[in-house]
């Protein structure tokens, strides 16, 4: 898998059993959808390698998996703290009018008026709308990502993004 084409899922944050299982905290907005997405690329610090997993399920809170080759609980364990990374093309299209958060990171927000308000540096799910976190210069502003009241235009080409929101944060 090539670094361009990563997606940053989830981590190993323990273990569960003594037969090699994983503990997953997952990044996706269904927790266990993770485990769609074999192979992963597990990377922590320098260092990088493939999992497959075999079988995996949802666990109480969270999400535990089976990954191949790992058949004890002393192998879980040197797994915990490894971020899981999958590749971006084994993601579903986007439907029409949705996007992955991945893709709006980076994006040049901009108003109606067309200042430039800074870039998406992050994005937060409140339970009412998500919020788009935008970086200029100074410092850190949330926009509400409401479509189309606040939201007005994504442009995934130009990497842009216009808002309709006050340029005086």
């Amino acid at each position: 898998m090539s670094e361009e084409k990563l997606l940053h899922v989830g981590k190993i944050s323990g273990v569960f059993g003594i037969k090699g299982w994983v503990k997953i905290f997952s990044f996706t907005s269904h927790r266990e959808d993770i485990l769609k997405y074999s192979p992963w690329l597990l990377r922590k610090n320098d260092a990088t390698q493939s999992a497959e997993v075999i079988i995996g399920q949802l666990q109480s809170k969270g999400v535990v998996a089976q990954l191949k080759d790992i058949t004890d609980r002393n192998d879980a364990e040197a797994l915990i703290g490894w971020d899981i990374f999958i590749d971006y093309a084994k993601l579903p299209p986007a439907k029409p009018d949705e996007y992955y958060w991945s893709d709006l990171i980076g994006l040049q927000v901009e108003n109606t008026e067309g200042a430039i308000l800074g870039v998406i540096d992050s994005l937060l799910e409140t339970g009412a709308n998500d919020v788009i976190i935008v970086q200029d210069k100074e410092r850190q502003h949330a926009i509400p990502f409401i479509q189309p009241q606040v939201i007005l235009q994504i442009d995934l080409v130009t990497r842009k993004i216009r808002v309709d929101w006050d340029a005086d944060f």
